[in-house]
């Protein structure tokens, strides 16, 4: 029996970013006792965001590299995660971020979103 479906594979995938970044705040130096030190510095905030998906029946992955966490990211993450699985099915399980819930998500026609329930960080 043959399906009408376009797509081969029905995956599910467990969502999730992460943020890394650089905060240069000297808080601590060694000095002479008595003294009182001056430890010069910029006072610099950089951050990234990894966003990946992952499949753990297979190890499949799918990682981008993005500037902010916020819901053009998710945009942006989602169709990339689309066009890389273009022939599968992909159900998403996610945590329950502003960004996966806005109705502003554009959410491929390959995707299913579902959430984790709230209050279960062992999920």
């Amino acid at each position: 029996m043959e399906s009408d479906s376009p797509y081969k594979k029905v995956r599910l995938m467990f969502q999730d970013e992460a943020g890394f970044g650089r905060i240069n705040k000297p808080k601590h130096c060694w000095c002479k006792k008595g003294t009182r030190p001056t430890a010069p510095c910029h006072h610099i905030r950089e951050y990234r965001y990894v966003y990946g998906a992952v499949e753990p029946n297979t190890g499949e992955n799918f990682f981008l590299i993005m500037p902010s966490c916020n819901t053009n990211c998710m945009k942006i993450f989602l169709k990339q995660l689309s066009k890389e699985y273009k022939n599968d099915i992909i159900i998403l399980v996610c945590d329950g971020a502003t960004w996966y819930k806005s109705k502003d998500l554009d959410i491929p026609k390959n995707i299913v979103i579902t959430h984790i329930p709230p209050y279960t960080p062992e999920m």
